[in-house]
């Protein structure tokens, strides 16, 4: 009866216990333990693989799966013992890389596990009592480092690499945060814990440096390379069954429960009973997993929340809660929501979310359908089947709406869109945002980025036909543009709003455009061309077959047919001309070939004629030859006959002595054989009997070494408590002494494994000589066969070489025929070739001379087109610089006139000074009258309030006449470097304009000394009043008098201060309009400032300003 066979196909159910029990494969694959093997599980297609455990296996406590998703850790206890067995997950089925079973160290069993970035290194935790933490190299299986995490027999839960530095290593448990790096073979610790312990239950690296470490009581910390940045508290919220607006999970697959196992849980059991107290009150934080924008815990029974990255500092806020479905096929449909999350884990493009509880059950959760970033812009297609989103958190996305999921997604972090269209065919995605491009997105990639130089664009349209493009920036402006986007500045742009724009919309018929902004206005816009036409649309509308036409394009068209017209006809006749002169060229020179074809004819008859006589000459000469060589060939073959006859004989005397060696020979082998075969039989038997003995010998001897070794086990680990300062020596020197009988033995039995090996040799050895003889005299029957099949084929040879004398002597007068053919050939050939290359160069002489005008005729064309290109560009250049010397003049005018305003109010305000002073002077005898007009002059020129507002109005000042001097510099050092180029060309041009700006600078110089003139005076005259303020301040009477002129005081200052204000408009509106002419002449192409003129340095001037106002 043949044996029963069974294969495991499906399984239902979870090993909750299992640290790190669920990872992703790849996108639709997870792995997750269950029973004694790990199942790999498509989602999608409901597959499962498994990946069996080790034999014998006991127990499986911890899963750790590699970066690059090749390779799989599991953790087990067999037999007792704890093995770590690492499968290669890329191979079909999976195999067994390495097993890692042989430790130099106490070990009970592996609690955690955590592959290296590189996938080169693991890293394990054992569990207490020891706690050691082990850095495997573990293709080699060494340990690199070991250390011991904690003396306290405290629970250790995680263990985990930074996600970019194989050096650096997290480690958590009850009351343990540790941050280790990898140095020269060990581990040091580089941080040093704070505050109060915590039972640290998981933790995730969100970067290089920050982990999140999520404790028993709800509280989650930010540690940034181990120090805190950041807490907060998870608080609890009761689930009820009737709770509304809940986002539940989407998407759930639950497995079948496992019954409840008894076996100690490392992550989740020891962690509730050493908070049995606050499970009641405050969530536990049992897993916790880090994606692009944040991380994902779990915060108590039946919850997980989501949190993302706050955009402006580095803490994070608590976006989203997700909470267990409510499962109404289950006995108490109640429990759903009452258990633990002890694992998350995100997919590979972080769009699904894996969630493994306490009760064995999995949970899938969608993220699409959790997207809570910003929505700024939707738009359709134009068949209404796919829709394009575009948010804050700089993510396009392209929907399908008869699937109902995600197509394309091009996600920017660090851009926030503002608008979003789509191009007519549906291919192309165009998005504006705050980086201030306008990008083009096709295939979930950024095809082309075009800069909106120095302005961020809102909002963007583009027309139904796919030619135009409108853009709507954050200034309020209106950008029209063509479609392909040029590389270059080449748009028009309208002033329309006061805001920046919101909305951009085209008609059907792309005739008009629609623009909003946060002003409120809503602007339609008439779109024409550059003719002053109306857009047309290429395609047809789907409602009507006839199409309208203009009575002004009928008559254009009728025109371009007119003129196509005559251009055709114009063209015929030129045609026909050329074509008449070519068969005028082509006959005139048939009837010079003709002619000379004719001669070459008659004189090839001539040496036609002298050949045939040479031909005859040369027919007796080779008859003549060819009698003398039948006669030695004949001589030759009688020859080889005779030589042929007697090797045969010799051949056939070695045949018959080879015959009588060979019997001979066969009779000697036949008794070795008979010889070796007794004298084998018996070394074999007393080989076995020796060996058998030694065998028995050597076990004796091996049980009494290992009971020798169990006594003084025995013996040591009684002196080990009586003695504690010999402790080392003396377990070193009985080390030495069992490992050197250690070594002794294994010797030995490898010598005796050694002796065996050669007696097998030497058996093997003795088959073969045995196998070769018989082998070498089938070989010399071969032999002799061979030599009589070469005596066969030998009289066949002489046969075939007669017949082979015979066909040689033919097609050797074949072939001398030919020969003489093949001669008369080459030489009609190479007269006839001598005829075409004296053609072939006269046909040459006459074509070169009209291909060298042709090339001095377009190098004259080529030359004229540049002459007027750099005219034209001479004239545009010229033209510009005349319009800014005339924008330089005005700006100076408007200077002088503003300068000479406030000099006229400064000489006011010191006339009315020196007559209130002179009023001052006339109560010179009267001191008490004195001080009171004093104080009122002083009250009314200067206070202290004033004092500080006019030295802030100069800093003010004098700060941004600083700003606008650098930001002129700036503009003429960039200018300068452009005309450098050109400089050459219109040098010229450039001494006249040189001289007119001269002249002007020279009355800007000469402004600013009257303007720092005047200047100077008014802060003397305020610099003398504070003196006077300086000197009598206790002066003054403690009684003033209600009649003093504050009012006109005021007045006076009230009118400085408006003069101060009106300089400061002044000069704003003067750098605005400055802004606005370089912006505008940049815009222009080929536009270039002057060169080689700087503006005399303000150093004097400001220097002067400082200190008056110190």
């Amino acid at each position: 009866m043949s044996t029963v066979v069974a294969q495991s196909l499906h399984v239902f159910g979870l090993r909750s216990h299992v640290a790190n029990n669920i990872f992703f494969f790849d996108e639709q694959i997870i792995i997750f333990p269950s029973g004694n093997h790990c199942v790999k599980y498509n989602v999608d297609q409901k597959w499962q693989k498994f990946i069996p455990g080790s034999d014998k296996s006991q127990d499986m406590l911890a899963l750790s799966i590699s970066p690059n998703r090749r390779y799989l850790a599991v953790s087990e206890t067999v037999q007792e013992k704890p093995v770590i067995t690492i499968y290669e997950l890329s191979s079909i089925p999976c195999r067994k890389r390495k097993i890692l079973n042989n430790f130099d160290f106490p070990v009970q069993k592996f609690v955690s596990m955590a592959f290296s970035p590189d996938s080169k290194y693991l890293l394990t935790q054992t569990s207490p009592p020891e706690s050691n933490l082990v850095y495997w190299l573990w293709e080699k299986q060494k340990v690199m480092a070991i250390m011991r995490t904690d003396s306290q027999n405290s629970s250790v839960y995680q263990v985990s690499f930074s996600p970019q530095d194989n050096t650096q290593v997290c480690v958590t448990g009850n009351g343990m945060f540790k941050l280790l790096r990898f140095a020269e073979g060990t581990l040091k610790q580089t941080n040093f814990q704070k505050g109060e312990p915590q039972n640290y239950l998981a933790h995730t690296w969100v970067s290089d440096d920050k982990i999140v470490v999520g404790t028993d009581t709800g509280r989650l910390f930010l540690f940034e390379s181990g120090d805190q940045r950041w807490e907060t508290s998870i608080m609890v919220k009761e689930s009820t069954s009737d709770r509304k607006n809940l986002n539940m999970i989407q998407e759930s697959e639950s497995l079948i429960q496992f019954p409840t196992i008894s076996s100690p849980v490392p992550s989740y059991e020891r962690a509730v009973t050493t908070s049995s107290r606050s499970q009641i009150t405050m969530p536990q934080v049992f897993a916790i997993a880090a994606y692009s924008k944040g991380f994902a815990c779990s915060a108590g029974p039946g919850r997980v929340l989501l949190f993302e990255k706050m955009e402006e500092k580095d803490f994070y806020r608590e976006s989203r809660e997700i909470r267990i479905p409510v499962d109404p096929q289950s006995n108490d449909p109640s429990q759903s929501d009452k258990q633990d999350v002890l694992c998350l884990c995100f997919s590979p493009s972080e769009e699904t979310l894996i969630a493994s509880t306490s009760k064995n059950q999995l949970y899938s959760i969608t993220m699409s359908l959790t997207e809570i970033s910003k929505i700024r812009s939707i738009v359709w297609n134009a068949d209404d089947s796919k829709l394009i989103s575009c948010g804050t958190d700089g993510a396009v996305y392209e929907w399908n709406l008869s699937t109902g999921k995600r197509e394309t997604e091009c996600v920017l972090k660090s851009c926030s869109y503002n608008c979003v269209t789509i191009s007519p065919d549906a291919k192309i995605i165009f998005a504006v945002g705050s980086d201030q491009t306008l990008k083009e997105i096709a295939d979930s990639s950024v095809l082309r980025e075009t800069s909106a130089f120095d302005v961020t664009y809102t909002a963007v349209a583009i027309s139904h036909s796919g030619r135009m493009m409108f853009v709507g920036t954050s200034l309020g402006t209106i950008r029209a543009m063509k479609y392909p986007l040029p590389l270059q500045k080449e748009f028009n742009e309208y002033h329309a709003h006061a805001g920046p724009v919101t909305k951009i919309l085209l008609t059907f018929d792309d005739q008009f455009l629609l623009t909003t902004a946060e002003d409120g206005c809503l602007f339609t816009w008439k779109v024409f061309d550059k003719d002053g036409r109306g857009i047309k649309r290429e395609r047809e509308v789907g409602f009507a077959e006839e199409v309208l036409v203009t009575k002004t394009d009928m008559e254009e068209k009728a025109q371009v047919m007119l003129e196509l017209k005559t251009r055709v006809e114009e063209l015929k006749m030129e045609n026909e001309y050329q074509l008449r002169l070519k068969d005028m060229n082509y006959s005139e020179k048939i009837k010079e070939l003709t002619d000379k074809f004719i001669q070459e004819m008659e004189s090839l008859k001539t040496k036609n004629q002298v050949l045939r006589t040479e031909k005859d000459k040369q027919d007796v000469l080779h008859r003549e030859h060819v009698d003398d060589l039948l006669d030695k060939q004949s001589r030759e073959l009688q020859d080889l006959e005779c030589c042929n006859n007697q090797k045969l004989l010799l051949e056939y005397e070695k045949y018959q002595e080879l015959q009588l060696k060979s019997q001979r020979m066969q009779e000697e082998y036949e008794k070795q054989l008979r010889d070796n075969d007794e004298t084998r039989s018996q070394a074999l038997e007393e080989l076995t009997e020796f060996y058998e003995a030694k065998l028995q010998e050597k076990t004796t001897l091996l049980e009494e070494a290992q009971e020798d070794v169990r006594q003084q086990l025995r013996e040591f680990e009684e002196t080990k408590k009586q003695i504690e300062e010999d402790e080392d020596r003396e377990i070193q020197d009985i080390k030495t002494k069992y490992e050197k009988k250690l070594r002794d033995e294994k010797e030995a039995n490898l010598r005796l494994k050694g002796e065996t090996g050669i007696m097998r040799k030497k058996f093997s050895s003795l088959q073969k000589e045995i196998e070769e003889r018989t082998s070498d005299i089938e070989n010399l029957k071969g032999e002799q066969v061979k030599l009589q099949g070469v005596i066969k084929s030998l009289e066949k040879d002489i046969l075939s070489l007669k017949r082979e004398i015979q066909e040689r002597d033919e097609t050797i007068q074949d072939k001398e025929k030919r020969i003489y053919d093949l001669k008369k050939k080459n030489q009609e050939l190479e007269k006839f070739k001598f005829v075409l290359d004296y053609k072939i160069k006269e046909l040459k002489k006459q074509i070169e001379p009209r291909e060298n005008e042709i090339k001095v005729m377009k190098e004259q064309i080529q030359e004229m087109e540049a002459e007027l290109e750099r005219f034209h560009k001479q004239n545009a250049q010229l033209e510009l610089h005349v319009v800014e010397l005339w924008q330089k003049l005005r700006a100076a005018d408007q200077e002088t006139r503003r300068e000479r305003q406030t000099e006229r109010d400064l000489e006011a305000l010191v006339k009315r000074f020196k007559t209130d002073l002179h009023n001052c002077v006339a109560y010179i005898q009267e001191p008490r009258l004195l001080k009171e007009k004093v104080r009122g002059l002083f009250e009314k020129y200067v206070q202290r309030a004033d004092m500080v507002e006019i030295v802030g109005l100069n800093t003010d000042l004098q700060q941004e006449y600083a700003r606008q001097r650098e930001h002129l510099e700036r503009n003429l050092a960039t200018l300068k470097k452009k005309v450098v180029k050109e400089s050459e060309l219109h040098r010229a041009d450039y001494v006249r304009i040189m001289q007119e700006n001269v002249s002007l600078i020279k009355e800007i110089n000469e402004l600013r000394r009257e303007l720092k003139f005047t200047r100077s005076q008014v802060y003397d005259l305020e610099a003398a009043l504070k003196l006077t303020k300086k000197i009598r301040p206790q002066e003054v009477p403690e009684t003033v008098s209600s009649e003093d002129v504050p009012g006109v005081a005021s007045t006076v200052r009230l009118n400085e201060q408006e003069e101060t204000e009106r300089i400061i408009e002044m000069q704003r509106l003067e750098i605005q309009r400055l802004r606005d002419q370089i912006q505008e002449q940049e815009q222009v192409p080929g536009f270039h400032h002057l060169a080689g003129i700087r503006l005399p340095s303000l150093l004097g001037s400001e220097a002067d300003l400082e200190v008056q106002t110190k």
